[in-house]
């Protein structure tokens, strides 16, 4: 059975099909029952729009690239949120994954190769010119990650900020000895190590520092959890770079017998939705993926519909989000 035309759904109607391309396309003028008309006759007769034919027609293809780090949970839920902010303004999404045997180069060049007019990377990690010489080629909006001297949009939380509440929150329970598991390199690790240490000397806590390597994963979570167990001293409260590597102590502590939170306090970074889970019931910070999604959108489309023309910093704040793995000292 042939694929249905727009010409066929012009016909069921009774209307041009000019008309019924204006309507397809969302474009002022029809009226509103003119408009159900049309919709209703292609849902009947299962037209779909050739995209392909219509952008190349326009010589535009309405794509934005995405990279996406494949290993982490926030980044998926980062995706979902920019699939529906991209849609309601009429482009569609390319992913191009990094991996551990996929480096960001390949996956921007993936998208640079589908046509995409704008790029939008989660957490990038490549030098501040890498990405600016890139925006000269199609705009660049960095998520995540706080990016210094660099003629580009960023759309990122104040991470030293949360980290920072939760170490507040942590000391409001009484808590002294909190320790910090660190993150990977890049910016985003720095400034949330840095917000541990400001809050722990805010609180006249600097001789309780303390940071164990960590690599954002939760292998490296568990993996920190041994050294606190295997002669390192366990401390009251632990503060990890994220939800996976808090995951990962939690892990480790229960298969050791540690009660959570009866003899140590976990708290992560990020909320994903394991966190929400009742088995980790995980106290973590919230950087409003939903939110960062909507604003890298908007800084696309501003820069490719409405011509606007240098760099934009959108700070949001993040909030702290208390669950069951953090309680008052013993």
């Amino acid at each position: 059975m042939p694929r249905p035309r727009l010409e066929d759904v012009a016909a069921h109607v009774g209307l041009s099909s000019a008309s019924v391309s204006l309507v397809l396309r969302g474009v002022p003028g029809p009226s509103e029952r003119t408009r159900q008309r049309v919709l209703k006759a292609a849902d009947e007769l299962g037209y779909r729009a050739d995209r392909t034919a219509s952008l190349l027609a326009s010589r535009r293809s309405r794509l934005l690239g995405v990279m996406v780090d494949i290993h982490s949970p926030f980044h998926a839920e980062l995706v979902e949120h920019l699939h529906t902010a991209a849609e309601e303004v009429g482009y569609d999404l390319v992913l191009s994954t990094q991996t551990r045997t996929r480096d960001e180069a390949t996956a921007v060049e993936t998208l640079l190769a589908f046509r995409c007019e704008a790029l939008i990377l989660l957490g990038p990690l490549a030098h501040a010119s890498v990405l600016a010489e890139l925006d000269r080629n199609a705009p660049v909006i960095a998520v995540g990650r706080r990016i210094a001297d660099a003629d580009l949009d960023v759309v990122r939380t104040a991470d030293d900020d949360g980290v920072g509440q939760t170490v507040e929150h942590l000391v409001e329970l009484g808590h002294r000895s909190i320790a910090y598991v660190d993150g990977s390199r890049g910016d985003i690790a720095t400034d949330r190590r840095r917000g541990y240490r400001n809050a722990m000397r805010r609180h006249g806590l600097a001789e309780h520092l303390r940071i164990l390597h960590g690599d954002g994963t939760e292998t490296g979570g568990e993996q920190a959890a041994r050294r606190f167990l295997d002669g390192g001293g366990l401390p009251t409260a632990v503060v990890a770079f994220n939800d996976q590597s808090a995951i990962g102590l939690l892990a480790a502590f229960g298969r050791a017998g540690v009660d959570v939170p009866g003899a140590v306090s976990v708290a992560g970074y990020d909320d994903h939705a394991l966190s929400r889970l009742a088995c980790f019931d995980l106290t973590t910070v919230s950087q409003n993926a939903e939110e960062q999604a909507r604003q890298a959108v908007t800084a696309a489309v501003e820069r490719l519909d409405h011509g606007r023309a240098g760099s934009r910093e959108i700070v949001l704040a993040p909030s702290l989000i208390v669950r069951g793995s953090t309680a008052e000292v013993r």
